[in-house]
């Protein structure tokens, strides 16, 4: 895996006049190399990806969703490949990356999916009004335009599918961004789009330098942008194009809420399991992971050494074993970052219960109670495997604690009463409330966004598409209806 790899422009491998390397969090061995499209390159796919948005548009379902089912079926037939590059370009633990690319397969074949279904039409009857005597409006949705699509580094083959997949279901051409530390991932849809019928200029891959963003952003043949990220690069895309369509995925510090009723030792040792996997599972770079537990006072005691002790049950080590739960975060930075964040928080007084090491770019999953309310750790997203404990006094109090965060991306609340959770499904300002489980659970199918500074916008292939199109009516006139 020490190739170097061309990237996609217009639908045709191409190379650059320069090279970038990718190398492993793990070992630091050199992954493979990356071409770097030229500005001309880059102009050049934005070029047919605007020329092609028309025939795009009115590509046939059958041969849109052909592509996307293609796709899928060879996802599945590389799985054991793929999944081996992503642990190596990403350092994530070698089951987690199997679990990515099923996860991938799913996104391509529910976007088929819904290319066949897609744009059917709603038409509405006009003559409720005198005004609207036989007259029928048939409303379909039309793409907005050529996408932009800004990957991160964290999933780094299934949020590509996520900027892809609902593009090319609707017709809409898309330029992908991969993250600079994981395009290896990304260039493999590259690969499996070629093998299909698409017309060319619809996608284009490109691994273009983050330096090089701000003018493929302003461009305005690209007149949407789905971004996932930091809410600080994330909002400063959406300030600097105020008259561009955004979607966000930005960042959370998710919170897992334990209340009274849910308090056998079997329910609490299931809560602890999850919240221990979940805060730690892709390093905790997830903007879903369990970063924050708020239990109830009843249970408090007995939760939190069985979250402990399932914390320090997992097992760390090399990305490419399959028996690691735990591997390195991206870099060394990161890792120091977290380092920093939780030295703080230990000596402005929180109690450091498990982890608080690091080793290189790896961190050692960690367990904080009693952290103050203005620490750092506290108020943004950690991004690494590190989750704090607060005990409340009932329902209201843990309500109100999921809810004093600038973020609002997903909850979880570990509760058996249903009118608890139509009451948390109210309560709780985040894009979504996971009744049982942790808030780390999300299906490919379902809305996927977040409320606050965790961004704009939703995924999930069919709301996806939504925000990649609006609305155009037809009116007819002079029916017999």
């Amino acid at each position: 895996m020490t190739s170097t790899h061309a990237f996609w422009l217009a639908g045709r491998q191409a190379t650059g006049e320069a090279t970038f390397d990718v190398t492993s969090p793990w070992d630091g061995r050199l992954v493979g190399q990356v071409s770097v499209p030229t500005d001309a390159q880059v102009e050049a796919a934005v070029a047919a990806a605007h020329a092609v948005r028309d025939e795009f548009a009115a590509t046939p379902a059958h041969v849109r969703a052909a592509a996307l089912d293609h796709v899928s079926r060879r996802l599945v037939e590389r799985t054991e490949e793929i999944a081996q590059l992503i642990s190596a370009e990403n350092g994530k633990p070698v089951k987690w990356a199997r679990g990515e690319v099923g996860r991938a397969v799913s996104v391509f074949r529910f976007a088929a999916e819904e290319a066949r279904r897609f744009n059917g039409g709603e038409a509405q009857r006009l003559d409720t009004d005198a005004g609207g005597a036989g007259r029928l409006a048939l409303t379909r949705r039309f793409p907005k335009g050529a996408v932009l699509g800004i990957a991160p580094f964290n999933f780094p083959l299934n949020l590509c599918a996520h900027k892809i997949a609902p593009a090319i279901a609707v017709g809409a051409p898309i330029i992908l961004k991969p993250a600079p530390a994981t395009p290896l991932s990304g260039l493999i849809i590259g690969e499996l789009l070629a093998e299909t019928e698409l017309p060319a200029g619809s996608w284009s891959v490109l691994p273009v330098p983050n330096d090089k963003m701000p003018a493929l952003v302003q461009d305005e043949r690209l007149p949407v942008i789905s971004f996932t990220g930091s809410d600080k690069v994330g909002y400063a895309i959406m300030d600097s194009v105020p008259r561009k369509h955004c979607t966000l995925e930005l960042g959370g510090n998710g919170a897992a809420v334990v209340l009274g009723d849910f308090a056998s030792e079997q329910d609490l040792d299931w809560a602890a399991t999850r919240i221990a996997t979940f805060s730690n599972y892709q390093g905790g770079q997830s903007c879903i992971s369990v970063q924050r537990v708020i239990a109830d006072a009843t249970v408090y005691d007995r939760l939190l050494p069985k979250i402990v002790e399932a914390v320090e049950a997992q097992v760390t080590g090399d990305p490419s074993d399959s028996a690691t739960d735990v591997g390195p975060l991206v870099s060394e930075d990161a890792a120091k970052r977290v380092e920093s964040w939780v030295d703080e928080a230990v000596q402005a007084g929180a109690k450091l219960l498990a982890g608080g090491k690091r080793d290189g770019a790896s961190y050692a999953p960690t367990v904080l109670a009693d952290v103050p309310a203005d620490s750092t750790i506290a108020c943004e997203e950690v991004f690494g495997p590190v989750l704090t404990v607060k005990k409340v006094d009932g329902e209201t109090e843990a309500f109100a604690a999921v809810n004093d965060s600038k973020y609002g991306l997903q909850a979880g609340v570990f509760t058996h009463d249903v009118q608890t959770a139509f009451r948390a499904h109210r309560a709780l300002e985040v894009g979504g409330v996971i009744i049982g489980d942790v808030p780390s659970y999300r299906a490919d199918q379902m809305p996927y966004g977040g409320a606050k500074q965790s961004g704009v916008g939703r995924e999930g292939v069919r709301f996806a598409m939504d925000d990649y199109t609006y609305e155009r009516v037809l009116v007819l006139t002079g029916l017999a209806l």
